[in-house]
Parts: C-alpha cells; structure tokens; sequence
C-alpha cells in the first residue's frame, strides 16, 4: 500500500520542485509589472510566457514602480518574437502597440 501512495505522490511533488515554484511567483510578479505597459491581460500572459528567467528577474525589478524606459524595450523585444506573436494570434488580440 504505501508503495502505492509513493508511486502516486511522487510525480506531483516532482513537478512543485523549488525551482518550478519559484520560476511561478516570479512570472506571477512580472505580470504586475507588463500589464500596464501592455494594458490587456492576454497580451501580459503572453509576453510573460515568452520571456526567459533571465528577463522575468529583469521585470521583477520594477515592481511596485513605473515601468522605465529599459523595461518597456525587454517587453517589445519580447512582444516582437514569433513566439509571442504567435500566441497573441491564438488569444484572438492584436499585438499592442506602445
């Protein structure tokens, strides 16, 4: 029985590893930051989702501020891939324009 329950738990608490939890809050805080430079929702999810770790630690930098001029740039380089594109076309959205 409790080699079971082990089989069973063990693949979710493999996918809650630190680094996955982590990697979550800081997209999650990097939302509060693309949001109002990109003013839609889905168009804050996809950016978010294209960005690497790299450029969610660079957007988390501006929580709780005005997005400056650095970040509105990391956020159109990351709106301008194909990638991003590609999901903006799938939500139904225009790219924004800002």
């Amino acid at each position: 029985m409790r080699l079971i329950l082990a089989l069973t738990v063990l693949p979710f608490l493999a996918a809650c590893s630190p680094e996955d939890v982590a990697d979550k809050v800081g997209r999650r805080t990097a939302e509060t930051v693309v949001q109002p430079v990109v003013g839609s929702g889905a168009a804050t999810q996809c950016v978010v989702q294209n960005a690497d770790a790299a450029e969610v630690q660079t957007l988390v930098r501006d929580v709780g501020t005005v997005a400056g001029s650095s970040t509105e740039a990391l956020i159109r380089t990351i709106a301008a891939r194909a990638p991003t594109q590609d999901c903006f076309r799938a939500a139904g959205i225009a790219a924004p324009v800002f």
